[in-house]
């Protein structure tokens, strides 16, 4: 199981559960064994930058990398081999270290079979990794036994967007879970309560051996460190 945050600041109050020297990427790979990179999705960045953010992190630990939106929100999938190449050649540097890309697509993007087909068949022509995606538009719903034959895991989302994501779906072998807070997005923390449902949902989708994994992106007030810390306990993960 991996359980971490979109991004890895530290905030001054979480200080205490960090110590030591180091970058916040160090730090945070103290306490949690992956980490969502997001600045990605609006930038892209050097080579040698994700080889530094590999280099940090021990061997154990696992990035999930966010695709641009270039080829999300403005290529919209479609005439997106050369933007592949190029975001596939930089985050290729994390090597090991990369667990996995995640694709969110904007709410107004419907499911086109054929643009996907052919989306999905380049990025499998360039990627045998994992690979996760975050739908936002209902006619996505219908693409899971295309996902599941690209190898293509759907996350699950709080605060759910549609009728089939309160649990991961697409293909089975990867189950990523990634909350957003609510009920304000972004900015709310989760209640214990959910967070021991959370742990008892995580542990038993490990049991089929698939990796899982869960990502806190509430992290506009910093809620997202203190829930994963939590999760961890819950998990008995700690490092």
């Amino acid at each position: 199981m991996f359980v971490g945050c979109a991004g890895w600041s530290l905030g001054r109050e979480h200080a205490p559960a960090f110590p030591g020297e180091g970058t916040h990427l160090q730090r945070h790979a103290r306490q949690f064994n992956t980490a969502e990179i997001n600045s990605s999705f609006y930038r892209p960045h050097r080579p040698q930058t994700y080889a530094r953010w590999a280099e940090s992190v021990p061997d154990d630990f696992r990035f999930s990398v966010k695709m641009p939106k270039l080829i999300s929100h403005e290529q919209r999938l479609q005439g997106s081999a050369q933007a592949l190449d190029e975001f596939l050649g930089q985050c290729g540097e994390l090597g090991q270290r990369l667990g996995c890309l995640l694709l969110q697509l904007p709410p107004s993007l419907a499911f086109e079979a054929d643009v996907a087909e052919v989306f999905f068949t380049q990025l499998r022509e360039r990627f045998a990794g994992a690979v996760v995606i975050e739908p936002r538009h209902e006619s996505w719903v219908q693409a899971e036994p295309m996902l599941a034959g690209h190898r293509i895991a759907q996350a699950a989302v709080d605060p759910s967007r549609l009728s089939n994501d309160r649990q991961p779906a697409g293909w089975e072998g990867l189950r990523y879970w990634r909350l957003h807070g609510a009920p304000r997005i972004y900015y709310s923390a989760y209640e214990t309560e959910y967070l021991a449902r959370l742990a008892a949902a995580l542990q038993a989708q490990a049991q089929h051996g698939a990796p899982v994994w869960c990502i806190f992106d509430n992290t506009a007030s910093g809620a997202a460190t203190a829930d994963a810390l939590k999760l961890v306990k819950l998990l008995g993960q700690s490092r």
